[in-house]
């Protein structure tokens, strides 16, 4: 099995026509892929182009013969993108049954060829023979090798530029973190500050990484930058795999006015739902916008911007992958499914807003699409930053470790032995009591001043609760010891103390 590897997975045949006339071998071959059941999309004097049915194992190839001087150029590309750049052998099954049936064809066909070329040149004057240039993947066509993917060009001048300064912004962040880390080893010797991923965050931070309260706060520019910066190489590397064949695809289709318009729109309203799913942490990467261009693309198939047979190999390889995507995320760890959902439903609805036409008779000038669409963002962005309380989640995680911590200082004084002197009991409670007691009464005072969750805030009613019975439960040890050296606990102290057991092992 000939099994094809890259971006877009293809096969080419250069076939000699020597003195084959190219209106015959156009003839069979339309004949042979109508006899294999593909569906013909284009047919003209300079070639044609059908796609393949949709099946389990696979969602539509493209077939294409296109006539140059005389050769005649038969290819079999992947429609949609391809898990593992391969296309699992389709290309070279297809190309081999379409010389099979060619084969057939041309020697059915060797007694009426009069009577088909007429036919022929009569249905190919009626036909665009500028389609090729049109053809949903004519600009993944004009790509001769990776680099080209890099350079911008006609229908394709903002994807590589988006890939670019993607790549940028990781190698930047990568280079200021390694040259971080340095000076941290330089400073430190062979040891790393204690605070060292508290470091790391607000370097994440500072490059303008999505974070809740963040924007909440005013920060609205991250919801901009976070669509630039990557967590990984794998990160960048697959969320570029898929830009770039988006870019391919659409750009040329929308205009890089439009299709620059609703990447940046659907990453920032895929950043806003985010926020109000994620409560805590922070949020980066590209794939709300990606999802917002597959939006994009089910939108332009949906308003019949490609020719009609291509269509519904498009749509169905592009709603695949789009699924394939969102179950990933809701199954993967570390996936924000919440931006690609919200990327992907306003990449639709932007895309509609911008291209739909309504009526044939009124046309809709393209300010007033912009200026629709713009509104309708505000709304949205206007509801979620007004409706989002900001939650101290984070603040509060750190000071309900402190406070733990604190109250694990209570187990030594817990089995304090008889026969240690009455001073010695003194000084231990003090210091494994008392003190930090006290200091939970602090961290409870600054727990009061968050806002949190629901949840979060049921939790810290119990810690308020526990830091009052504690403090007084040492106290009283205190007083005890301090009046009776023999360590024996007044029944006012063994209830409280039995009360600071009962609300830590509270099932």
């Amino acid at each position: 099995m000939l099994v094809s590897w890259g971006y877009s997975p293809k096969i080419e045949k250069f076939i000699p026509l020597a003195d084959f006339p190219a209106d015959k071998y156009l003839i069979v071959a339309k004949q042979a892929i109508e006899n294999l059941g593909w569906s013909l999309s284009h047919v003209s004097e300079t070639g044609l182009i059908a796609y393949t049915p949709i099946s389990f194992q696979s969602y539509s190839e493209e077939i294409s013969i296109r006539i140059h001087g005389n050769f005649a150029v038969v290819k079999s590309e992947c429609v949609g993108i391809q898990m593992f750049f391969n296309d699992y052998g389709k290309n070279g099954l297809n190309l081999e049954k379409f010389f099979h049936e060619f084969e057939y064809v041309e020697f059915h066909l060797k007694d009426v060829w009069e009577e088909s070329l007429i036919k022929f040149h009569r249905f190919i004057e009626t036909q665009d023979d500028h389609y090729f240039e049109k053809a949903p993947l004519a600009t993944k066509n004009k790509i001769k090798n990776v680099l080209f993917l890099f350079l911008p060009q006609k229908g394709y001048t903002v994807t590589p530029i988006l890939v670019l300064l993607n790549i940028f912004y990781y190698l930047a962040l990568v280079l200021f973190s390694i040259v971080w880390l340095r000076y941290q080893f330089v400073r430190n010797g062979s040891s790393y500050d204690p605070e060292f991923i508290e470091e790391l965050k607000k370097i994440s931070l500072n490059f303008g990484v999505n974070q809740r309260n963040l924007v909440l706060g005013g920060d609205y520019w991250r919801l901009i930058t976070y669509q630039f910066i990557h967590g990984s190489k794998s990160h960048l590397f697959f969320n570029m795999y898929a830009l770039v064949y988006l870019g391919l695809m659409i750009e040329n289709k929308l205009g890089w006015k439009k299709y620059l318009f609703i990447y940046l729109m659907s990453g920032v309203c895929g950043g806003l739902v985010s926020l109000i799913f994620h409560q805590e942490g922070v949020m980066m990467g590209a794939s709300g916008a990606i999802m917002g261009l597959y939006g994009a693309f089910i939108a332009l198939l949906m308003t019949k911007t490609f020719e009609q047979k291509a269509t519904k190999a498009l749509l169905v390889s592009t709603l695949i992958v789009s699924l394939l995507v969102l179950i990933n995320g809701a199954f993967g760890k570390r996936v924000d499914n919440a931006a690609h959902i919200g990327g992907f439903v306003s990449g639709f609805i932007f895309t509609y807003l911008l291209t739909f036409k309504w009526d044939k008779a009124f046309e809709v000038k393209t300010w007033t699409r912009y200026a629709v669409s713009i509104l309708l963002f505000l709304m949205f962005f206007s509801g979620v930053v007004h409706f989002s309380p900001k939650y101290g989640t984070e603040e509060y995680r750190k000071l309900k470790d402190t406070f733990n911590s604190n109250m694990g200082s209570l187990n030594g004084i817990m089995n304090l032995k008889i026969s240690l002197p009455k001073d010695v009991k003194l000084v231990s409670i003090k210091q494994e009591g008392i003190i930090p007691m006290e200091r939970n009464l602090v961290v409870i005072k600054q727990m009061q001043a968050l806002n949190l969750r629901p949840e979060d805030a049921k939790e810290r009613e119990e810690k308020i609760k526990l830091s009052k019975v504690s403090y007084r439960a040492v106290m009283l040890m205190y007083r005890d010891i301090k009046a009776d050296s023999t360590y024996r606990y007044s029944k006012q102290t063994s209830n409280a103390l039995a009360q600071v057991f009962e609300i830590i092992y509270k099932p």
